[in-house]
């Protein structure tokens, strides 16, 4: 591993350049469907996912600018779905933004400069740049749940998001600042190096975790710091509700393995249980709740508290023993996870945000009443990302919670067998909510029997958004090879 150049870099600079351009150029559009800055926000999204996926495919690990940031596989790729998310989201957003006067240059620019803290996040060697990126994406969104400022609803949700943001924040950097003053660096390899010598005081160190942790598991999402989910949810419009629902949650990922696996891995003690505590109560506290919930935004928030309890059960399950195969067998779970997840929300919101028209936002699961006869396409995609938010066979869905089932019960440890029984029970009660949305679809009298239209780009990433939950189900080898390779090179490095 050497000081690398820009090169390794250039992804983080066109997104910069790019989010600037777009700002500029839209001072100057006159078009109310913002064409050119869509396409131009749209083309710099691929072309920066090329580049990552690219970076991913040559497989290198380096660690530069002054040893700030680290260029490895899992970064590229989590930075290739990040693009993605942002991608599709913006395709599913752009009609729904339309008819409610939020289809501007702020929803482009914002956008890119969220992807941009993510994209600093994924690639953070050093605790200033994690904060760095943290607080860049954090700002970006804060504003773009504002952005219809005539609606009380989005108002009071981004005033929700701010403040608990904050203290997410403000939780993080106290507990880095404690990991500094203990170890004396900021870098996150010498703060691994620092604490395997056992020269740091202890306590000092134990209490900078329980910190860390508890700022991680707000950005999460996880219970018992789940308070700002529901309502940030409900509140937001529905197209800020996705762009704050996927792609933030693989930054939040990256910065969970970086500062707990890569810098702090000596205590893993002491986090590891935290995880256990936080994936229960998260399973347990998601799927209730979630029952009770007649609005479905509201009800796919509970059901994110859920997925990521699932998650860090993955997380939690890489630091039993020593074995460096099975670590890396639970952390590409893990990953594998959480980019299913991603992938199933974007198309559960985009059926919401393709629901809803003007004055009327697709909210209640009520609104899906007979949406099989209204439109039986729309329902059976529905009904895949439902399929695979519950665990349901042959959806992606079904083998991301089976590998990481089989990470758990592979430590060969009793007490995460007996985790792994609890997790696939509490995803029994959850199942009863996502048949429910079915149910309703297919079942249930319409309320509405307007037609359904939406555009063509719509039409058709929605149904490659349903298909790639299908595929990733029928045959995961693929994306579970890309994540299995992106954490044996991270552990190996």
């Amino acid at each position: 591993m050497n000081d690398m150049n820009w090169y390794s870099v250039y992804p983080e600079i066109v997104l910069l350049v790019m989010a600037l351009a777009v700002a500029m150029i839209d001072l100057f559009v006159t078009d109310e469907q913002r064409r050119p800055t869509y396409w131009l926000t749209q083309l710099t999204l691929v072309v920066v996912g090329a580049m990552h996926l690219v970076y991913f495919q040559d497989g290198r690990t380096e660690i530069g600018m002054q040893g700030m940031i680290v260029s490895d596989p899992m970064g590229h790729l989590l930075g290739f779905f990040a693009c993605v998310a942002t991608f599709v989201t913006l395709v599913y957003a752009r009609p729904y933004a339309g008819v409610r006067d939020i289809l501007k240059g702020e929803l482009f620019t914002l956008s890119l400069l969220s992807l941009l803290g993510i994209m600093i996040m994924l690639q953070a060697n050093n605790f200033l740049v994690v904060y760095l990126g943290l607080e860049l994406m954090s700002l970006s969104l804060y504003a773009l749940v504002a952005l219809r400022r005539d609606h009380a609803g989005s108002t009071e949700a981004a005033m929700k998001y701010f403040v608990l943001g904050a203290l997410a924040s403000g939780f993080l950097l106290y507990g880095l600042s404690m990991m500094y003053g203990a170890t004396g660096s900021l870098d996150i390899g010498r703060v691994f190096e620092v604490i395997a010598t056992g020269a740091p005081n202890k306590s000092v160190l134990v209490f900078g975790v329980v910190f860390v942790v508890a700022g991680l598991a707000f950005k999460l999402g996880a219970a018992p710091f789940h308070m700002w989910v529901p309502d940030v949810y409900q509140g937001a419009p529905t197209a800020m509700t996705l762009l704050l629902g996927a792609a933030p949650k693989l930054a939040s990922f990256a910065i969970t393995i970086r500062l707990l696996v890569e810098g702090m891995m000596g205590l893993a003690f002491d986090w590891q249980q935290m995880l256990l505590v936080l994936a229960v109560a998260s399973l347990l506290l998601g799927n209730l709740a979630a029952i009770a919930q007649s609005n479905l935004k509201r009800m796919l928030a509970y059901s994110t508290i859920a997925q990521m309890g699932f998650m860090l059960l993955g997380l939690a399950s890489g630091v039993v023993g020593d074995n460096r195969d099975l670590a890396a067998n639970a952390y590409s779970s893990a990953l594998f996870y959480v980019i299913v997840y991603v992938l199933t929300t974007l198309g559960s919101f985009g059926v919401i945000l393709l629901l809803s028209r003007q004055g009327h936002e697709a909210e209640e699961i009520k609104d899906l009443a007979g949406l099989a006869k209204r439109s039986p396409w729309y329902a059976l995609v529905m009904t895949i990302f439902m399929f695979s938010l519950a665990g349901i066979p042959p959806t992606a869905g079904f083998y991301a919670k089976l590998s990481v089932l089989q990470a758990m019960v592979a430590t060969n440890v009793p007490f995460y067998i007996g985790l792994a029984v609890v997790a696939v029970l509490l995803s029994l009660v959850g199942a009863f909510y996502y048949l429910r949305v079915i149910k309703v679809m297919f079942f249930d009298d319409a309320s509405d029997t307007a037609p359904i239209t939406a555009p063509g780009d719509v039409r058709a990433v929605l149904s490659l958004n349903g298909l790639a939950v299908i595929v990733f189900g029928l045959l995961p080898g693929g994306l579970m090879a890309w994540c299995a390779q992106a954490m044996v090179k991270l552990l190996s490095a």
